[in-house]
């Protein structure tokens, strides 16, 4: 048995006999004797059943040393130690094949956006669906970020990868190693590329992966009245030291747009604190009480940083949301979220309506006017969170609808959306018993809220990829309209995993990863397997002959199921491929030498 599970399961079992030790202590019998305690213990080691049945069964074995491997299959270049980058690099150790991670930031930030998100943040779907690689072991179904890190960590020491990162080498170049006149060199295989990155003093290698993700450096939406220096390399805040920058982004998040208004300041500038929603974990970010927090956008950071301000429980604390949009919201449930994500056309259908309603009497009982009025459930990436509608239900947080159009002294300026048809599930806005309340302002018409306290919870830039030759994506092919979302359609050897995506209803962080990486291994082992670039155009043409009128475009938004289809036709439509079905799906049948 693995050692890491034999760790979870002492320390499980230390956990629970510490806790009854303390309630005979304190001479709690009731609860000491509790049926409800000793079926979490239970359901709590069976979890680590269930993962230790997964890991026996599917983890790539381990290298043996940490030196080189002495006869590897080829060398892949794996760009950024994310979770990502990481699984990929362990993926490939495992079946045979060299690896160099290149991380443009410290060996502290390993982990990618996990490295950097507010400690209190934690996985919105169930860990079950968040496997990024077959060797994880989650203590919980909902773990947080420093148990993540912790997972991400110890895959990344289990498989050697410390010798073979990289950090603080910033890839700025991938170039094309050109044939050599003596082409017995690569008499086993003249026909494909090669790849140097940057100076090429890592060697050649025979595939790059890209695992950048979508989400960069936070975005500043730049608002008249805002201070100068908000929003600049290292953010600063007024009224409060300043907060180290943390570039991240959460899990499900997507880039929240916002206005970019370049007139001339009319009024005095904002001179409270101004902070990202990135930076809510800052220990100089501190609620005496009494303090009106406003949340500027009501995605995924928005939620969360509502969440975040509100878990410090501080007396007479109040928080506004300013939504632009409204979001769907759905449960951290996962039954639920699976049987929403199992959904197979990636797009809405006549029935999508079905999972509306059920989302409206489930979910949003209490605050149906919430329920957004002109998007499905499967045209945008949903918000999981079980608590934010409770808090608006509640009264804890103020649900604005509107515009920010300026910052003056006092706080946010904020002007009526433009009308949209009338939601078919909305009652008339009205304020729960305890004052909460879901407030539209008329259009046309402008209203200031003050605030102590403005987080801007707009999302994240998109990474670029310009490192990359501009040749690999031509016109029409670019991201995220790629073969099989995330291979180049010019050359199957650039692999850009979790880093094309724009919407979807699943996860970034599971069993895909070592599918895609074994996908590409296979057509580094077996030249009949691969596609051409006019097999790899005509699938993305196809998918948007089938998808066409979709929202966003045929790729902009995907299903989990939709995926795997994908993924099982990659094999269907190409029965030559079907030898190589166990090993690309289950990991099974190819091993280091």
């Amino acid at each position: 048995m693995p050692s890491s599970v034999i760790e979870a399961i002492q320390q499980n079992m230390n956990d629970y006999a510490s806790e009854s030790a303390n309630l005979l202590q304190a001479g709690n019998l009731l609860y000491f004797l509790s049926p409800i305690r000793l079926a979490k213990f239970i359901w709590d080691m069976l979890y680590i059943l269930t993962q230790t049945i997964i890991i026996l069964i599917f983890k790539p074995q381990l290298p043996k040393a940490q030196q080189t491997l002495s006869k590897p299959r080829g060398r892949i270049a794996v760009i950024g130690a994310g979770i990502t980058g990481v699984s990929s690099a362990a993926h490939a150790i495992g079946h045979g094949f060299e690896v160099v991670i290149f991380e443009a930031a410290p060996k502290s930030k390993l982990g990618g956006i996990w490295a950097q998100v507010n400690r209190t943040s934690g996985l919105q779907l169930n860990s079950l669906l968040y496997r990024f690689h077959p060797g994880v072991l989650w203590s919980r179904a909902f773990p947080l970020r420093d148990e993540i890190l912790g997972e991400v960590k110890r895959i990344w020491k289990e498989y050697h990868l410390d010798i073979r990162t990289r950090f603080e080498t910033k890839v700025t170049s991938v170039k094309r190693v050109p044939c050599p006149e003596d082409e017995s060199e690569w008499a086993d295989d003249p026909n494909r590329s090669r790849w140097i990155i940057n100076d090429g003093q890592e060697g050649v290698f025979d595939a790059v992966i890209v695992t950048i993700g979508t989400c960069g450096d936070p975005n500043w939406i730049k608002l008249p009245g805002m201070p100068d220096n908000i929003g600049q390399e290292t953010p600063k805040t007024h009224g409060a030291d300043s907060p180290p920058s943390q570039d991240t982004c959460s899990a499900s998040d997507q880039k929240e747009q916002g206005p970019s208004d370049e007139r001339e300041n009319s009024e005095e500038e904002f001179t409270k604190t101004i902070l990202h929603s990135s930076q809510l974990d800052s220990p100089e970010f501190k609620l005496k009480g009494g303090e009106r927090v406003v949340v500027i956008g009501s995605g995924a950071s928005g939620v969360e940083a509502v969440e975040t301000v509100l878990e410090k429980e501080k007396d007479g604390v109040e928080v506004y949301m300013i939504a632009r949009d409204d979001k769907w919201i759905i449960p951290r449930n996962i039954m639920i979220d699976t049987f929403i994500s199992g959904q197979p056309f990636g797009r809405q259908m006549p029935l999508s309506f079905l999972w509306e309603e059920f989302l409206r009497r489930w979910q949003y009982w209490g605050v149906e006017e919430l329920v957004p009025k002109d998007r499905g459930i499967y045209e945008g990436t949903p918000v999981v969170n079980d608590v934010f509608l409770s808090q608006v239900r509640s009264g804890r947080c103020h649900y604005v609808r509107g515009q920010p159009v300026r910052l003056t002294k006092d706080g946010v300026v904020v002007t009526g959306r433009k009308s949209k048809p009338k939601n078919r599930h909305a009652k008339e806005a009205r304020k729960s018993k305890n004052g909460g309340s879901v407030e539209d302002i008329p259009e046309g018409e402008e209203k200031l809220y003050e605030a102590d306290i403005i987080v801007f919870a707009t999302g994240y830039k998109k990474p670029s990829i310009d490192f990359l030759p501009q040749d690999l994506f031509p016109e029409g092919y670019q991201r995220p309209d790629l073969y099989l979302q995330n291979f180049s359609t010019e050359d199957w050897s650039i692999l850009t995993t979790n880093s094309a995506y724009m919407n979807a209803i699943g996860t970034v962080g599971h069993f895909h990863i070592g599918i895609y990486t074994r996908i590409l291994l296979t057509l580094l082992m077996d030249p009949t397997a691969r596609p051409s670039p006019k097999d790899m155009k005509l699938w993305v043409d196809v998918l948007r002959f089938i998808k066409r009128g979709a929202t966003g475009g045929a790729l902009g938004f995907f299903t989990y199921m939709e995926l795997t289809i994908w993924l099982l036709g990659f094999h269907i439509l190409r029965p030559d491929r079907l030898r190589w079905l166990f090993f690309i799906m289950n990991g099974w049948g190819v091993y280091a030498q």
